[in-house]
């Protein structure tokens, strides 16, 4: 990577002034926010000209000067700007080999080994069955995906992970919810959903449902009720085959899947185990977590009625899936509702499973609304996955009406463009932050929207189509390195062509999708500006050749970026 050949040319200039390595804490090579002023910029002499003795920006004219004298061939240009900014340029035969390393690696372009060797697991979407599939799982199935693949990007072995509730007082609700409604069979989800709603209202409504519906909640842990088992595993079922459909158009495929049923069990044996030593008893026989003593709060781990919380779940699984997986890291995204919660658990695996705990991160996020407001799954008010996607694809479809497409073309794409509008919404945007979903500007064609990124994709095929056509191929003899390369302009594409690797890379060390998401607007702008300066496709101009090759190579970035997102990249629209 560049970064590295711009690093020790530094590092042999502050050893050749004799400048001591141990006053330098770390050299910071940072993008200029305006092109013109370079392609990377280093305040190293600002950093440390205190601790030399020496004026800032006199430290930085000697610095440039001992770069010069052993100049890389990557860097055309040194300068020192400012208080002492030292600015880079690099080289336009720099630019020419990028290109040419990005059309000889394809798909492999922005692959790192960083994570080589080290096994991953991911934890997302975790729907429970017998509710809804809700646009708040798909703001987890997100982010997680995005994590998954970018990690994966980053060399390591990824274990994508769905944990589901598919015991607890929410199932014992929808199956009461069943029973009174007098119904014998249940047809599909969305009949689960309006049962837990019924049952939802009722428990907090209805004393006597409430009592009834915590009965059902021992039963189904009991396995004692025949009747009431054959409807809880026929509703398991339903809703189980629900989400994979879901998961096969959002194009998550999970390797394992943990179900509280299992972890309930194992995880109220440790705590069990360890009473008096981690846990106390509570009120009414429960049994707790003194928080306070940690600067938190106290959680229930066994309620009163003998059976494990959530939190019990959640230890449990934390040790079930190390036994099962073996993991270096385990990342778990949830929304940021929990967040106290998951610290009071993350102390809780320090004192009983401390390498468990030092492997485990945990990423929040926060809402996805529309206009409208919250929603609710136990009135009943909520915004399917489901549901919520058609809305959008409908939007599309409207918007592509005029295309030159047969009509399973525009079907297949408009469904494509759905996801993409919908996933970009949510990766654009900083973990842990709210977002306010609008339909208008998700599927906009231009700014900053998940279809303006297909649709530069879609505008790059095309010119590849027409290139091959004129028979212009995106080969570089026509590009002599020494004689026509470095007498032209380099454009703004090929400035930020390069910064790929680059991205992947903080992206996966930072579990923050949002830079490649910002970055993949960035450079689609820059291609749509080089694709408005100038004919692209012309066998009259010998540097067609090397636009085409460009083009290609935006291709290629663009294409890898939105597989990183979890988009699709439609190659008509």
């Amino acid at each position: 990577m560049i970064k590295n050949i711009l690093e020790n040319s530094i590092k042999t200039a502050l050893w050749s002034l004799k400048i001591d390595e141990a006053k330098i804490s770390k050299i910071n090579l940072e993008h200029p926010e305006e092109l013109s002023h370079g392609d990377y910029s280093c305040n190293i002499a600002m950093m440390i000209a205190k601790q030399v003795s020496q004026n800032p920006r006199e430290l930085a004219e000697k610095i440039v000067a001992e770069i010069l004298e052993r100049q890389p061939k990557e860097i055309s240009k040194v300068e020192v700007a400012g208080p002492g900014f030292i600015n880079f340029y690099l080289s336009p035969d720099f630019f020419v080999q990028q290109s040419k390393e990005i059309l000889k690696a394809d798909k492999k372009f922005g692959l790192n080994k960083k994570l080589k060797g080290k096994k991953t697991v991911v934890e997302y979407t975790d729907p429970n069955p017998f509710k809804e599939f809700h646009i708040g799982h798909l703001m987890s199935n997100s982010i997680g995906e995005a994590i998954a693949r970018v990690t994966e990007a980053n060399g390591a072995n990824v274990r994508r992970v769905c944990y589901q509730g598919d015991v607890g007082l929410h199932v014992a609700k929808a199956l009461w919810g069943i029973k009174n409604t007098k119904k014998t069979k249940i047809n599909d989800a969305a009949e689960l959903g309006k049962a837990y709603a019924f049952g939802a209202t009722a428990y907090e409504e209805n004393e006597k449902a409430k009592q009834e519906i915590t009965e059902i909640n021992k039963e189904i842990y009991e396995r004692t009720n025949k009747e009431l088992e054959k409807l809880y595993k026929e509703g398991r079922k339903i809703s189980l085959e629900y989400f994979e459909s879901i998961y096969k158009i959002l194009g998550t495929k999970f390797d394992n899947y943990f179900f509280e049923s299992e972890t309930g069990i194992f995880g109220k044996k440790i705590v069990e185990e360890n009473m008096g030593k981690v846990f106390e008893k509570g009120d009414n026989n429960s049994v707790i977590f003194k928080g306070e003593n940690y600067g938190l709060h106290t959680r229930v781990f066994i309620n009163s009625e003998g059976l494990p919380t959530y939190e019990a779940k959640e230890l449990g699984l934390a040790k079930i899936k190390f036994n099962k997986i073996k993991y270096d890291k385990s990342i778990v995204i949830t929304g940021n509702e929990i967040n106290d919660y998951f610290k009071v658990l993350l102390k809780v695996m320090s004192l009983i499973f401390p390498e468990l705990a030092e492997k485990t991160t945990h990423i929040s996020h926060g809402m996805l609304r529309l206009p409208e407001g919250k929603m609710s799954s136990r009135t009943g008010k909520v915004i399917t996955a489901v549901s919520i996607l058609n809305d959008i694809k409908e939007k599309v479809a409207e918007k592509m009406s005029d295309r030159e497409m047969n009509k399973k073309e525009k079907e297949e794409v408009a469904e494509k463009v759905a996801i993409g509008a919908l996933k970009y919404s949510i990766l654009k945007q900083v973990n842990g932050k709210d977002i306010i979903f609008d339909f208008d500007k998700s599927i906009s064609f231009e700014g900053d929207s998940g279809p303006y990124l297909q649709y530069s994709y879609a505008r790059a095929k095309s010119i590849l189509r027409k290139a091959k056509e004129e028979k212009i191929s995106s080969l570089f003899k026509f590009w002599s390195i020494g004689k026509v390369s470095n007498k032209r302009e380099i454009t703004e594409l090929e400035k930020m062509l390069y910064r790929f690797p680059e991205v992947v890379e903080r992206a996966g060390g930072e579990y923050s999708p949002h830079y490649i998401a910002t970055y993949l607007i960035e450079l689609a702008s820059s291609f749509n500006n080089f694709y408005a300066k100038g004919k692209i496709v012309d066998k009259q101009n010998v540097g067609s050749a090397y636009k085409v090759a460009l083009t290609e190579a935006f291709s290629i970035v663009l294409k890898n970026g939105l597989n990183l997102l979890g988009i699709q990249a439609p190659e008509k629209m």
